[in-house]
């Protein structure tokens, strides 16, 4: 008995001691993010492959930019789609979605029903509205997991989240997380979209083309894919827009 309980602490403690470990190592890795601009990202990286496994070549645009050189109508648009509390939340935003952004969805829908469509999208408009994840867990989870989803995967998201949250600056998680998001197929970062859909850099767009690229950020791939759906897109583009003026900016 004495044997099988000492085999038992043995386990916990490599357990405990691989958990330390593995923690620390993702920390020194989210504390060099302070000075150094991520090659890659488990998203990329995770593209790349599944190209790969059907026999065609990756694709991958992508320019760094800092974020000086990101027009500040497309950090509104992003904050406004995708994170409005940014400034004031610690990497969780427990608040519910704004009364005005609820307010933003009833009136789409009204027009949309008004325009005549009837799919499969209307009647599921909480799936429209942005998700809870905050832009920072969003980071997380672009540079470092997979996208299957589990409890130990959030638990990870998590503590990834309070790490960036405690070590680098609200400016350098938007930073970061500009020039890392998909924007479409091969397309990361705002740079690189920037050129795709308006042929020209990041910092001159314009606030409706800014709403644009905000628009998409939730599927670029399919569902806010602009060459698939685009009444969807400029649905999206219309209310991201009504909160621009009121997103503070880090």
């Amino acid at each position: 008995m004495r044997r099988i309980f000492r085999w038992l602490f043995l386990v916990v403690l490599g357990i405990v001691a691989g958990i330390i470990i593995y923690e620390g190592i993702m920390f020194v890795r989210v504390y060099l993010l302070r000075t150094h601009n991520p090659s890659s990202t488990s998203l990329i990286d995770t593209r790349i492959n599944e190209a790969q496994a059907k026999g065609q070549q990756p694709k991958r645009e992508q320019v760094w930019v800092p974020l000086e050189k990101i027009s500040t109508n497309l950090q509104r648009a992003v904050l406004a789609g995708e994170d409005t509390n940014f400034l004031s939340h610690h990497g969780f935003d427990y608040e519910a979605i704004q009364k005005a952004w609820d307010q933003a969805q009833r009136e789409t829908a009204r027009q949309a029903k008004a325009e005549g469509e009837d799919d499969d999208w209307l009647p599921s408009l909480p799936e429209f509205r942005r998700g809870g994840s905050t832009i920072s867990q969003q980071l997380a989870k672009n540079l470092y997991l997979s996208s299957q989803r589990s409890w130990l995967r959030k638990a990870q998201e998590a503590a990834l989240t309070v790490m960036l949250e405690r070590t680098l600056t609200k400016r350098r998680i938007l930073e970061i997380y500009l020039n890392v998001i998909e924007w479409g197929d091969g397309i990361y970062g705002a740079e690189a979209a920037s050129q795709r859909y308006f042929r020209k850099p990041a910092s001159a767009l314009t606030a409706n083309e800014a709403a644009f690229l905000s628009a998409m950020i939730p599927n670029p791939r399919t569902v806010f894919n602009p060459q698939f759906n685009p009444r969807r897109v400029a649905r999206r583009q219309r209310i991201i827009m009504r909160g621009m003026p009121y997103v503070k900016l880090p």
